[in-house]
């Protein structure tokens, strides 16, 4: 019986907002022009700057901070996150998940590691389609200003990018990667934990970093190299194709 009346009580907390049509919760703290559609959801403590725009069927989790002038599409998944000003959130994006971190116990089991920290989204940031943007666990994870990341990536836990930056997509990049700024990631590049990119680095679509780039230009290949390392090797491997074929 208590635990019914406790559920009443919370419900009652949530109220419909008047532009749009979609629910908030008493304690949110958000400006008069937002708009929140119908089917969408913000819940406590959550901070919505001046013309925010919350698109159908999107959750904004308990204490997520959202910037002025930002748009978030359908059925986005907010939670653990600051959100900077003038973003564009496109739908089905979710930020501020758990990271993909566990580790095996004495006796053999695969427990979770604690995420604990949050992910913070600069000013000005575009994230496309259906990308992921874990939340950090010994740092948070950060996007810097004017960064625009394309439908499908994965951005994982603990990684830092700086301003500026262009990820294409399907790009992958592991927990705990540094990348600086003005870098741009072709189309399925795959980055390994820990690594660090130098800022105004390019890299060719499909490329691996498996080490740490410490100086700017054009990289390519799985490993990646200097992009005209890359080059004679696929030469040499074209020429050695031709030579056993003919």
């Amino acid at each position: 019986m208590l635990l019914y009346v406790s559920d009443i009580e919370s419900r009652q907390q949530f109220q419909k907002w008047h532009n749009g049509g979609g629910i908030f919760h008493q304690s949110a703290c958000i400006d008069s022009t937002v708009l929140i559609e119908v089917g969408a959801i913000v819940h406590s403590k959550a901070v919505l700057g001046a013309n925010v725009c919350i698109g159908s069927g999107t959750v904004v989790g308990p204490a997520v901070t959202i910037g002025q002038s930002t748009n978030i599409g359908f059925n986005v998944a907010l939670s653990n996150c600051i959100i900077g000003d003038s973003c564009i959130i496109h739908n089905g994006v979710c930020i501020g998940q758990d990271g993909f971190g566990f580790f095996v116990d004495e006796h053999g089991n695969m427990l979770k590691k604690p995420q604990l920290l949050n992910a913070r989204i600069g000013n000005h940031v575009e994230i496309g389609a259906n990308s992921c943007i874990d939340r950090g666990s010994w740092r948070d994870t950060v996007i810097g200003d004017h960064s625009k990341i394309d439908n499908l990536v994965q951005i994982g836990h603990n990684v830092a990018i700086g301003k500026s930056c262009m990820l294409c997509g399907q790009v992958g990049i592991a927990g705990s990667a540094t990348i600086g700024d003005y870098v741009t990631l072709g189309g399925r590049v795959a980055v390994r934990d820990h690594v660090s990119i130098a800022s105004k680095v390019r890299l060719a679509a499909n490329s691996c970093v498996f080490k740490d780039i410490t100086e700017p230009g054009d990289y390519g290949g799985f490993p990646a190299v200097p992009i005209h390392e890359w080059r004679r090797q696929v030469a040499n491997q074209i020429r050695s194709s031709k030579k056993r074929t003919s």
